[in-house]
């Protein structure tokens, strides 16, 4: 088979380096291929659209890059541990590691979709009768980490898996896990990568299930929503009584009495942003510590925290952590960086093409939503790295006064690094020296741009 002459571009490919190591030595040059085709497209992101923008629609061996997905062997979690490390060690190398856990669906159709399900779908309307999609939901485990060239926090994409229908897993013979065993299973993995690190892990309240508060609270601190109605209690006394020894005292009250009664006491503090040029507004919580007990399920002892709005923007919400000595500034700061997830996978659909793929294969569908994921990473990753080189800043407009870089100014100015360095190794001899005209400099912005 004639192998096609790539000419990638040689700096990125040296940056790359440690990522494609998971896979083969023959495989190595195609995955390089499509991890830069799918940077690149523009529109869909399938494996023609990749190897079009390489200038290989013409070439006959486009069934190789087609078998990385769904035959060749390489391991995604040898690739996610790689990023994992390489992400620590540039913007958290010290400290609490604070990971973000969510989950998104991706909406497919179609008989040949096997591992698809209807799930439930934030996007469907409340007075729907059936609130649901049919697609794949995927979990994915995100770091949260404050972004410098941005000024704010970003949530990076590590480890994401996806969590199959019932029927699937009766078809395919394997075990049907549930969306809160996904979630122990991602976090202990992170958790197996880094042994010495501590980590803090925020999740919704969909994930404020007793069994993974338990099974998580040996390894890492815990944050979730939690419900105003739940069963929390003292400490059991130290008296000596007959019988079995007491698991826990009296009960307390409601979190939703609380909020009411005006004999709690309030402290009021400003929000913690996300941003750095922009301040939040004032919040008034009140705290405490108690056993989460609920019949039949093991007891867990949290610190809680009742937060409400004095300008009424939203209700009042409660939150928990498994630490029961931490400071509850801390617990609403973290909790707050959560909503970091949701804007990644807004934009990993936006500028990475989610959504957009066509693989049926069932290998190729486990795959390729997971590395997409991972390429915002590893965007970000490469700005940060490189933001000087690259002279990063925000598209700005006399109607639009942006404060800081997004990801849509990152993933632009890699292309446009990307295509120079294309162009630098496919002229050879030519003259790169000859400024470029106004007119050709908007097309260029607006390829780059270009979602």
């Amino acid at each position: 088979m004639v192998r096609p002459d790539l000419h990638l571009p040689p700096s990125f490919l040296a940056w790359l380096a440690p990522l494609l190591a998971a896979f083969s030595r023959r495989t190595r040059p195609t995955a390089a291929a499509l991890a830069i085709g799918a940077l690149l497209a523009v529109g869909p992101r399938t494996v023609t659209n990749c190897l079009r923008v390489l200038g290989l629609a013409e070439h006959p061996s486009f069934t190789a890059f087609h078998r990385v997905l769904n035959r060749n062997a390489w391991s995604g979690s040898a690739l996610a541990r790689t990023l994992l490390h390489m992400i620590v060690a540039a913007f958290v190398p010290s400290g609490p590691i604070v990971v973000g856990l969510d989950h998104t669906l991706e909406r497919r159709r179609g008989p040949r979709i096997g591992p698809a399900g209807r799930f439930y779908d934030a996007l469907r309307t409340r007075e729907e009768k059936d609130p649901t999609s049919r697609g794949l939901r995927w979990l994915s485990a995100m770091v949260l980490v404050d972004v410098p060239f941005a000024g704010r926090i970003w949530a990076l994409p590590v480890l994401t898996a996806l969590t199959p229908g019932k029927a699937w897993s009766e078809r395919n013979n394997r075990r049907h896990r549930t969306v809160t065993e996904w979630a122990r299973l991602l976090l202990l993995t992170l958790r197996r990568w880094l042994p010495k690190r501590a980590i803090v892990a925020v999740m919704d309240g969909e994930f404020a299930a007793l069994e993974l508060l338990h099974a998580l609270r040996p390894s890492m601190v815990v944050i979730t929503r939690l419900r105003k109605d739940a069963r929390l209690f003292d400490p059991p006394s130290n008296e000596d009584k007959p019988g079995r020894p007491a698991r826990k005292g009296a009960r307390q009250p409601l979190l939703s009495t609380r909020i009411a009664d005006p004999a709690t006491r309030w402290l009021r503090v400003v929000q913690s942003s996300r941003t750095s040029w922009r301040s939040a507004g004032w919040i008034e919580y009140t705290h405490g510590t108690a056993l989460w007990h609920h019949g039949g399920k093991p007891i867990v002892p949290i610190l809680w925290v009742l937060v409400r709005y004095p300008d009424r923007r939203r209700g009042p919400e409660a939150f928990l952590c498994t630490d029961t000595g931490a400071d509850p500034r801390d617990v609403l700061d973290c909790f707050n960086r959560r909503w970091a997830v949701e804007t990644t996978y807004e934009e990993a659909r936006a500028h990475l093409g989610m959504e957009t793929q066509r693989q049926w294969s069932d290998p190729a569908i486990f795959r390729t939503t997971p590395v997409l994921l991972g390429l915002y990473s590893v965007v970000t990753l490469y700005v940060h790295q490189n933001a000087e080189r690259l002279a990063l800043s925000p598209r700005r407009a006399a109607w639009y006064p942006k404060p800081a870089p997004t990801f849509a100014d990152a993933i632009a100015r890699l292309r446009q690094h990307l295509w120079f360095e294309r162009i630098v190794t496919s002229a050879g001899s030519a003259d790169m020296m000859e400024p470029i005209s106004p007119a050709l400099q908007r097309i260029i912005e607006a390829a780059c741009y270009a979602p």
